[in-house]
């Protein structure tokens, strides 16, 4: 058997045989009539060994070639699907030429439909050229590959090989589609703010840091849009969002990765109760945009993310699902059980931190049915209005996250628009980095200005959308819906 050094020399030597023959293995252009699809939708009423009279035109990549003297079949790869071509040596002239053709190459062909004796439909070529000679040939055992990260290092080949993960970013782009669709439709406006910010904000989380030569400042990659989206409401506009890419230098894992995409939604009028109900017709529409239903499988659950959702405040969801009665605890008491159950927490932590970090260690992961998770601690963002409820309003935050397969999705809030309460939080946070927390928030004297010539009533919701194409496309990894997931160097 070659090695792959030899099938690269041939495949070479094939390159200079067309270019002695006059032939440019790498033309300009191709004009394909239809995609592969089309033409196996369009002609499926014809009878076996009937021809068309229509001429199309398709290319795409050779997948399978198979030379039988006076006739050959290949199969051509486009974006589409798959279909067959057929080439007879009576009816082409340059017929030899196909010698010069591997597994691999970009082909363009012109020629009728027909149905086989099979029943298969094809194009019975009249005429073909080369569109690009691929000089590395393909791998073999590419199907069934178990080194993921060599899938995630060459998705190129990873997508060239599998029509299955082709298939998972076709659902990527329709699931945004949606989204886009029902916010557009409810005069949402969809803007782009600032991705290099002097002051970073809006999530709990480490920046990336670089530095602005132009003007000799270091600048933070940001880690949320949600502090400018802010401003476009104090400027007037009522309802906004934004598709963003965010960055966090934090941990790579199942669920997470350092670059990601997420969309912020912010609407002027509304509170918390009101973003509840949009994650769940955004929900509903990515489901439905794939799957044409509001079920679908996750990794072996089936999951209905039809209305409504079910709802607990943190404290209830520790009583239910943990046996914890967060109310009849001192702060002592929740210590012990942080310690009994290896629970890692902060020194010197509040009894509303311990209540936190005891729902994400013993409750998060038993929400597989979508759950909305409300009146978080307090001290759990510097950005939330706290609960109106007087029996609440002092501990607890108009805050909801919801889960899905025991992940957060989303995070929203009754959005802050005190600005003395804000000011006084923001410094308490930048406070906590000065002491060393890497994820609190600096203060942003700029935002706090912002808000104080007002900010309206606003209720703000942020949505993970890979994670969000993860579960809806039953994939196990956040890596699995990135084209290009960040990779350690090898």
């Amino acid at each position: 058997m070659p090695t792959e050094k030899e099938l690269i020399g041939e495949r070479l030597k094939k390159r200079e045989e067309l270019l002695k023959l006059g032939i440019n293995p790498y033309p300009y252009k191709f004009s394909p009539t239809h995609h592969s699809v089309e033409i196996l939708d369009k002609f499926k009423g014809l009878k076996d060994d009937e021809k068309a009279k229509e001429v199309v035109r398709v290319a795409g990549r050779i997948m399978a070639f198979r030379r039988m003297g006076k006739a050959s079949f290949m199969h051509i790869l486009d974006q589409s699907g798959k279909i067959q071509a057929f080439f007879r040596v009576d009816d082409l002239k340059n017929y030899d030429a196909l010698k010069l053709f591997d597994i691999g190459d970009w082909i363009g062909v012109e020629g009728v439909v027909f149905k086989t004796k099979t029943g298969e439909v094809s194009v019975w070529a009249q005429s073909f050229e080369m569109l690009c000679k691929a000089v590395r040939p393909l791998p073999e055992k590419w199907h069934g590959l178990k080194d993921v990260e060599q899938r995630y290092r060459k998705r190129y080949l990873d997508l060239a090989m599998n029509p299955e993960v082709r298939d998972t970013f076709v659902k990527y782009t329709k699931i945004v589609d949606a989204i886009r669709n029902i916010l557009n439709s409810r005069n949402f406006l969809e803007v782009h703010t600032p991705i290099l910010q002097p002051i970073y904000g809006g999530a709990n989380a480490k920046p990336f840091k670089t530095h602005l030569n132009a003007l000799k400042m270091d600048v933070f990659l940001r880690i949320s849009d949600e502090l400018y989206l802010k401003r476009l409401l104090v400027g007037g506009f009522e309802r906004v969002y934004e598709f963003a890419k965010d960055f966090r230098n934090e941990d790579i894992d199942r669920t997470h990765n350092p670059e990601f995409t997420q969309i912020e939604i912010y609407q002027a009028f509304a509170d918390f109760n009101d973003m509840k109900e949009l994650v769940m017709d955004l929900y509903i529409a990515a489901a439905k945009a794939v799957h044409g239903s509001t079920k679908f499988e996750y990794q072996g659950h089936v999951i209905d993310v039809k209305k409504p959702w079910p709802s607990f405040t943190m404290a209830e969801a520790l009583l239910k699902f943990a046996g914890i009665d967060v109310d009849k605890l001192s702060l002592d008491d929740m210590n012990r059980l942080c310690v009994e159950h290896a629970v890692e927490v902060a020194a010197n932590p509040s009894k509303g931190l311990l209540i936190q970090a005891l729902f994400e260690e013993l409750v998060e992961k038993k929400l597989i049915q979508p759950t909305f998770i409300t009146h978080h601690p307090i001290e759990s963002t510097p950005l939330c209005k706290s609960c109106r409820e007087p029996h609440m309003n002092e501990h607890y935050c108009e805050r909801f996250e919801p889960f899905i397969a025991g992940m957060e999705i989303a995070n929203a809030y009754s959005e802050l628009n005190d600005p003395v309460q804000q000011r006084k939080l923001l410094e308490a946070q930048a406070e906590q980095l000065r002491s060393g927390s890497e994820e609190a928030h600096p203060m942003d004297e700029d935002f706090v200005e912002a808000i104080e010539y007002g900010m309206p009533p606003t209720g703000g919701v942020g949505i993970g959308i890979d994670r969000m194409v993860m579960i809806i496309t039953n994939n196990p990894s956040i890596r699995d819906v990135l084209f290009f997931p960040f990779m350690g160097k090898k």
